[in-house]
């Protein structure tokens, strides 16, 4: 009788394979769990009393769950304005942003023009400086053109290219695009414009709406620029008004009605990515097959 030299298992392989996977799902499972405790808790929060809230006992649920703090939000006509607030700020600095960065990415990835090189490993090397360093400068001169207390500082920048990682990621991805769709279209008499409004565009789909999720994210939840150029409370966004809630001075903190704004404010967020999400999956397949 040979001797293989190996250990056979004792359990058929259908066994061992589904023991197998059923420890990746439970892992799966728990990393899942893990991830979705802070909205667990944000949503029994808002649906308790201000005493359960603010009790030092721990209460996973509350004995009986209330809606008044998801009322007096929904029936008071300012919370209606930060709402607007944050939907005209944020969609102008997104389809800014967008725009601008994909005509620079196409710029940096189609198109032979001398320093391009250079020009490029400049704007990555901004990718290294903090925000935090370039703050009091940009304060000072946004506050020397007037632009401090209205919405400039927030959205105009966007239209100007405000993102080297999008610029980035948007050229990588126009990279892996055939030259040979401009090559064409120039032979037939398109200009640079038309190719990549009519050609490069449309192809970067996937790419554009996974950035566009990401900026609407960002620009949803920013909370740091609105809080210094925003100074008068008509303009304040939703993470502003949110955060002013909490008041350091007092004990009892209004965590019901804190949570329950931030429960629906969450909504945006997950309507745009229910309607994005299978562009986002498309960018994921692709730049996985790509060689």
């Amino acid at each position: 009788m040979r001797k293989t030299g190996r250990r056979e298992s004792f359990l058929p392989r259908k066994v061992r394979q589904a023991f197998s996977n059923g420890i990746v799902y439970l892992l799966l499972l728990a990393g899942s769990g893990f991830m979705l405790f802070p909205l667990f808790w944000m949503l029994s929060t808002s649906l308790k009393t201000m005493e359960e809230a603010n009790s030092p006992r721990i209460t996973w649920w509350p004995a009986e769950p209330q809606l008044d703090a998801y009322r007096q939000v929904l029936t008071d006509s300012r919370w209606l304005l930060y709402f607007s607030n944050s939907a005209f700020v944020t969609t102008l600095a997104v389809l800014g942003t967008l725009v601008s960065v994909a005509a620079v990415a196409y710029a940096f990835s189609r198109i032979q023009w001398p320093g391009r090189n250079i020009v490029f490993f400049l704007m990555l090397s901004t990718l290294m400086l903090p925000y935090q360093t370039t703050l009091v400068p940009q304060y000072v001169m946004f506050n020397k053109i007037g632009w401090v207390g209205t919405y400039n500082p927030i959205i105009i920048p966007g239209f100007f290219a405000g993102g080297a990682l999008y610029i980035f990621l948007l050229r990588q991805f126009m990279l892996g695009l055939p030259k040979e769709l401009d090559e064409a279209a120039l032979i037939d008499g398109a200009n640079h414009f038309q190719i990549w409004w009519h050609i490069i565009l449309p192809l970067c789909k996937p790419a554009l709406a996974t950035i566009a999720v990401f900026l609407f994210v960002g620009n949803w939840n920013a909370l740091q620029a609105p809080l210094i150029y925003l100074q008068r409370a008509n303009m304040y966004t939703l993470p502003v008004v949110i955060a002013n809630l909490i008041n350091p001075q007092v004990r009892v903190q209004p965590w019901p009605l804190i949570m329950a704004a931030s429960a629906l404010t969450m909504i945006p967020l997950v309507i745009v990515f229910f309607f994005t999400q299978r562009y986002i999956l498309e960018s994921v397949a692709l730049t996985g097959t790509k060689g």
